[in-house]
């Protein structure tokens, strides 16, 4: 038995009774006569001492020997510490060993085993067996583990049946670069690693599974950043013979369920906004509503003068930023200097400032007086104190812009709270999205989402016009969820596949399973997937995503630990037939 309580188990009421602990040493602190000893495990940090008068003097000397993250094994008996330590659940208490047995000594880690380390993330990604020492890292795993079972449990209990899908599938033109995998059996032919289980999802509801989920790994080869990685984790679900409705209610109630037995948060019924208004309003499409600094399009109150910027844009929008008529000259410069960084794009920036006394000055007074300013204050929702930010330019852009300072001054002012949710639905989204470098249309979400009724006629004339019977569910300003009610019926999935560009026996190629499957009397059907990487962060309170992860890929996607991906050899390469025999 290597132990007989763990390193956070004992309190005072075990004071007189003989304990086996095990663990790592967490740090020695060596006064000679006496040496006390911190062994750490995942539960918790008990310490130990060793006294000269009351220790053989073997076993002091073989506790000053301990070295950092030994792994150790004790025996002794339990007794009252005599400096109590009431930040520590265990501070009541401490060991006095009489037996110590070594299990397995440690090099020097390269950095320090504790909640503030001294070591760098790419020196803690390398070494990560010892970053998952700390408890930051530990708790976030553990967390995790909290919001996975919360979710089996509440789906199970909701009559969602676990099914595992394929890993290794077929390629498909849509979405993200798939990774794939060469056939060794199969000569110049190649699987792929799923993106979604989308299709096989959708048979599973064909074969009158009714309810399915999965807690499943997907694999998208794109760029990375804070909030994705190659390869993460949905909680993927469908549904059969259900409307929109049906999935929102459900899924609310999943996410509602998680705030509660998470977070302890109560919220009620989230708010819905259709895209459209998304845009306006906010200038992305999963917007943050914990607090104000909604657009006021400005088109009908700055056009009318002679200043040309303003004449020669699309659009001209601001915000008002709450209080922020205390910010210095210094400070605004700075702020037009952020907008103006090639990440944003943006020319420029006009202000206002709102005086407390009713009064305004701006940055464009030679061609706007105090009533035309006071019509900006009144469309931005400015108040007396507030400043007025306002960029210009074409429609699409300029929105994206001003969403980016929007959120980079609620970073600022601290408007962005971790321990407050705010959920909405986004609805209402356009079936397909014009790529204006090629002129060609594509899903915005995937081929299978199905457009709003009465909308199918619309393809052949309007194809932007055309709403998907889709939605997205946003907490934060981060999509978390996003899914849509789908094609249930041949005929329609190839008409949507034509204007996606796929001719007839590309349509065959790709999808004929899937068309086949929908002549055998599919069920009207539907779901939804949840980054549970990203709802993790965020219901922990922070939006990186690696943190929240084991063993995750740097921002070149690679696994500095194992070092991968790594180059093949010969032989290996020569099997999947992926190296030619080259003849002199």
């Amino acid at each position: 038995m290597y132990r007989t309580h763990t390193n956070g188990q004992l309190r005072a009421q075990h004071i007189g009774q003989e304990v086996t602990l095990s663990g790592w040493v967490q740090k020695t602190r060596d006064k000679g006569f006496m040496v006390w000893v911190d062994l750490r495990d995942r539960y918790g940090v008990t310490q130990l001492i060793f006294d000269a008068q009351r220790t053989q003097k073997n076993m002091m000397q073989q506790a000053q020997k301990l070295g950092r993250e030994f792994v150790i094994q004790v025996s002794g008996k339990v007794i009252e510490r005599e400096s109590k330590n009431p930040n520590m659940p265990t501070g009541d208490i401490e060991i006095l060993v009489s037996k110590v047995t070594i299990l397995n000594a440690s090099l020097t880690p390269p950095f320090t085993i504790e909640d503030t380390t001294d070591g760098g993330e790419d020196l803690r990604m390398k070494y990560r067996y010892l970053d998952i020492r700390r408890n930051p890292v530990r708790n976030n795993l553990i967390f995790r583990h909290k919001v996975s079972m919360a979710v089996r449990n509440y789906l199970s209990e909701q009559g969602f049946v676990d099914v595992e899908t394929p890993y290794l599938i077929k390629s498909t033109p849509e979405g993200a670069r798939d990774f794939v995998v060469p056939s060794r059996m199969n000569q110049g032919q190649f699987y792929a690693l799923p993106q979604s289980p989308q299709t096989f999802k959708q048979l599973l509801m064909v074969g009158g599974l009714d309810k399915y989920f999965q807690i499943v790994k997907c694999f998208r080869d794109e760029d990375l950043r804070a909030d994705r990685q190659p390869e993460f984790t949905q909680i993927d679900c469908e549904m059969a013979f259900v409307e929109q409705e049906d999935i929102l209610n459900t899924f609310e109630g999943l996410t509602r369920h998680l705030l509660k037995e998470i977070n302890g948060v109560e919220v009620g019924a989230f708010p819905r906004m259709q895209y459209d208004d998304a845009m306006r309003l906010y200038g992305n499409d999963k917007p943050d509503i914990r607090f104000g600094m909604e657009f006021g399009e400005l088109n009908q109150v700055a056009k009318h003068k002679e200043f040309k910027v303003f004449n020669s844009a699309e659009l001209v929008v601001g915000i008002a930023i709450p209080g922020a008529n205390s910010f210095t000259r210094k400070e605004i410069d700075k702020l037009i200097d952020w907008v103006k960084r090639p990440q944003i794009g943006a020319l420029g920036m006009v202000y206002c400032r709102c005086n407390e006394d009713g009064s305004f000055k701006s940055s464009v007074d030679k061609f706007y007086d105090q009533e035309d300013l006071a019509k900006w204050a009144e469309t931005t929702g400015a108040k007396p104190g507030d400043l007025i930010c306002v960029l210009s330019g074409q429609t699409n852009k300029v929105r994206a812009q001003l969403s980016a300072l929007r959120m980079e001054l609620a970073e600022r002012l601290s408007l962005r709270k971790p321990d407050e949710f705010a959920p909405l639905w986004v609805v209402d989204f356009p079936l397909l999205e014009l790529d204006e470098e090629t002129g060609n249309y594509h899903a915005m979400h995937h081929p299978f989402t199905s457009p709003k009724p009465g909308q199918m006629a619309l393809l052949d004339t309007h194809p932007g016009e055309v709403k998907a019977n889709a939605y997205d569910l946003v907490l934060n300003g981060n999509e978390i969820g996003g899914g849509s009610i789908r094609i249930c019926d041949k005929q329609t999935q190839a008409i949507m596949l034509k204007h996606l560009g796929f001719s007839e026996q590309e349509a065959k190629e790709q999808f004929g399973f899937l068309m086949d499957a929908f002549e055998y009397g599919a069920p009207p059907h539907g779901g939804i997937a949840f980054g549970l990487d990203r709802l993790v962060a965020i219901l922990g309170g922070q939006e990186t995503i690696r943190d929240f992860i084991a063993f995750p890929k740097n921002n070149s996607g690679r696994d500095v630990m194992i070092d991968a991906p790594a180059p093949l050899d010969d032989p290996q390469l020569t099997e999947l037939h992926l190296k030619l025999d080259i003849q002199e």
